[in-house]
C-alpha cells in the first residue's frame, strides 16, 4: 500500500486540559510553536480551536486570524482546519471565522450525546454552516459521530449543499456516542465507499482509543488524526510531551505498514485543495 497517509494534528481542543497536561498549547503563540513541531514531525493538517486569555473556549475571529497568520508563516503549505464545534460558541458564532477562508473547517451534520450533554447540531445551523463554507471556498471535514451522519452528508452532497468529493472523519470512543468498535469501523468504511465513491476518510479515537484508531486507519488505507485535543497520554503511565510526539507515533505506524507520510503538497492534492 503506497498511498500517502495524511496526518491531522488536533492541537488543543476546547476543554480545560492544560491543568492535566502542561504540554497542551493554549495561547496563540503556544499553538503556533506546538503546531510547527508537529508539522516537522509529519503532520500536514492542523485542526484548531482557540481560547480566551483565561483558557476558556473562544469563537473570536480575530484570535483565529492571528493563529492562521502564524501557521501560514511558520508551517508553509500546511492545511489549516478550523473547528466549528459547539464548545466554542452558540449558533452562528460557531462559523464566525469562516470568512477568514481557512483551507478546511469541521462540520458536524447531526446531533449526538456527549459525556454530560447533548451536542446539538440542528438542521438549520448545519445548512447555514455548509452554505458559508461554499461561499468562502472552505472544504468541510464531516465529523461523523453516528452512522446517520454519513448518510446525511451523502444527501447534502447529492443536493448541492456540500461540494464533493467529501472528507469524512469517524469520531469513535466518545462516552455515550459511538464506541471504538472494529465491526462498526469496518462498516463505516464500507458505507463511505458505497455512498460516497471518491471520498477520503480518516478517524479520530478519543482518549485510550487514539492509538487503536491510528492503527486501523493506516492499515486500511485511510488517513489518521492524533493530537492533544483527543488524548493527552502517550501510554497508560506516561503523558505525551507534545503534539509532535503523538504525530511521530503515527508516522512510525505508517512506516511499519509501508505507507509514506503525506507532505502538505500531497495532502492538498488528495483533498483537492489549491
Amino acid at each position: 500500500m503506497t498511498k500517502p497517509c495524511i496526518i491531522c494534528v488536533a492541537i488543543t481542543g476546547s476543554l480545560p486540559r492544560k491543568a492535566h497536561n502542561p504540554a497542551v498549547p493554549v495561547t496563540v503563540e503556544e499553538q503556533i510553536e506546538s503546531t510547527h513541531a508537529a508539522f516537522e514531525a509529519g503532520a500536514s493538517i492542523c485542526h484548531a480551536h482557540v481560547r480566551n486569555e483565561d483558557e476558556t473556549p473562544s469563537s473570536d475571529p480575530e484570535t483565529f486570524a492571528r493563529l492562521k497568520e502564524g501557521l501560514e508563516k511558520h508551517c508553509p503549505g500546511m492545511v489549516i482546519q478550523f473547528s466549528t464545534g459547539g464548545r466554542s460558541g452558540a449558533g452562528k458564532e460557531r462559523g464566525g471565522m469562516l470568512p477568514l477562508r481557512p483551507d478546511m473547517a469541521s462540520l458536524s451534520v447531526g446531533s449526538n450525546n456527549f459525556p454530560s450533554r447533548v451536542y446539538e447540531n440542528p438542521p438549520d445551523l448545519v445548512d447555514w454552516l455548509a452554505a458559508e463554507m461554499l461561499v468562502h471556498d472552505v472544504k468541510p471535514e464531516i465529523e461523523a459521530f453516528d452512522l446517520s451522519h454519513i448518510h446525511q452528508a451523502a444527501r447534502m452532497q447529492a443536493d448541492g449543499r456540500l461540494k464533493g468529493p467529501l472528507y469524512i472523519q469517524f469520531v469513535m470512543g466518545v462516552k455515550n456516542a459511538m464506541p471504538a468498535d472494529r465491526d462498526v469501523f469496518d462498516y463505516y468504511v464500507k458505507t463511505v465507499n458505497r455512498l460516497l465513491p471518491g471520498a477520503e476518510w480518516c478517524a479520530a479515537g478519543i482518549g485510550q482509543h487514539q492509538l487503536t484508531l491510528n492503527e486501523w486507519c493506516v492499515a486500511e488505507g485511510g488517513h489518521a488524526r492524533t493530537g492533544l485535543e483527543d488524548n493527552i497520554r502517550l501510554s497508560k503511565d506516561r503523558l505525551a510531551s507534545s503534539n509532535a510526539e503523538l504525530v511521530a507515533r503515527v508516522a512510525a505506524i505508517c512506516h511499519r505498514h509501508g505507507r509514506p507520510v503525506a507532505t502538505p503538497a500531497q495532502a492538498r492534492k488528495i483533498l483537492g485543495l489549491t
